[in-house]
């Protein structure tokens, strides 16, 4: 599998239904029908293009977006930005004030957050292990998925690990410089 294919994948998953647990199991299903190098691909690809989001820009619009993001937060908030596809995807690592311009974004910001469903939370943890599932159904080895790719030379990354420059999370003027339409979208009384 190379990164077109992956993104492809993805795509159609979207195309089948945006339910994201449907979108899983249609995700595992197709995985486990391919040989395991290609599910150990589909791994190594999520964890590589994962790495692309991981940067305090794109933690700090998490936070503006949820009111706040811990670090397992902000790991689901990347696989669900990687749901998104690739062309949000591109844009939003570009530039993560895009996600302004993302219409399950806009959705959320016409909302306070206390009316959004649990499913609309912009996270997807289970994205991150429906390759390992996919390997150990199709070779009944448990966890073997992440065996093969360090013997494949890679290693599974489990925590964000941001890149780019720090600032203090919680300063409103530095948010708003860096991240301007996000920040007057998800503008919340701190009071």
């Amino acid at each position: 599998m190379d990164i077109d294919e992956f993104w492809l994948f993805l795509q159609r998953s979207r195309q089948v239904t945006s339910d994201p647990n449907e979108r899983l199991r249609w995700l595992a299903l197709h995985l486990a029908q391919r040989p395991p190098t290609k599910i150990v691909d589909f791994q190594i690809l999520l964890n590589q293009v994962r790495r692309r989001s991981d940067t305090y820009d794109m933690w700090e619009a998490a936070n503006l977006i949820g009111g706040g993001c811990s670090t397992d937060g902000f790991w689901y908030f990347q696989a669900w930005l990687i749901g998104l596809g690739r062309d949000i995807f591109e844009r939003v690592v570009a530039d993560p004030d895009n996600l302004a311009e993302v219409p399950e974004v806009q959705r959320l910001a016409e909302r306070p957050m206390g009316g959004w469903a649990d499913d609309e939370w912009p996270g997807w943890e289970a994205l991150s292990y429906v390759a390992a599932d996919a390997y150990a159904e199709v070779t009944g080895e448990e966890e073997g998925v992440y065996d093969a790719m360090e013997e494949r030379g890679h290693t599974d990354q489990s925590d964000p690990q941001p890149s780019g420059l720090p600032w203090r999370l919680r300063d409103p003027e530095a948010v708003a410089q860096r991240l301007p339409r996000l920040s007057r979208m998800f503008q919340r009384d701190e009071s």
